[in-house]
């Protein structure tokens, strides 16, 4: 396959230089980066849980939707038709989640994320 800088005779462009952060910067990034993998969720963990209580809404309390869970709990997983469609739902949930979790711990830190 051919590029239009081969087609040209012009050089590919160079890839961008690593960017090189201050010791105390590179530090701080590594602390956030390590407060969010201690809180964040497992889409496998999550899909467990849904197996074994997911009519009881145990996955979402794992995730922290408390309201949903607690409606999932008094109406059995609405009959069982909420429990059957939250696995479809639940690792886009998770990611959710996670994104969630990540915004406010690099918030914390003054960090801005590009992901």
């Amino acid at each position: 396959m051919t590029t239009p800088q081969d087609q040209v005779g012009l050089p590919a462009p160079l890839p961008a230089p690593p960017v090189l952060l201050p010791e105390w910067e590179r530090l701080r990034l590594l602390r956030a980066e390590s407060e969010f993998d201690a809180i964040k969720k497992d889409p496998r963990h999550a899909y467990a849980i849904w197996a074994v209580a997911g009519i009881f809404g145990g996955h979402r309390f794992y995730l922290g939707d408390t309201a949903r869970s607690i409606a999932m709990l008094f109406t059995l997983g609405g009959l069982g038709v909420w429990t059957v469609l939250d696995v479809f739902f639940l690792a886009r949930r998770v990611r959710a989640v996670n994104q969630e979790r990540r915004a406010t711990v690099m918030a914390r830190y003054r960090i801005l994320d590009a992901t």
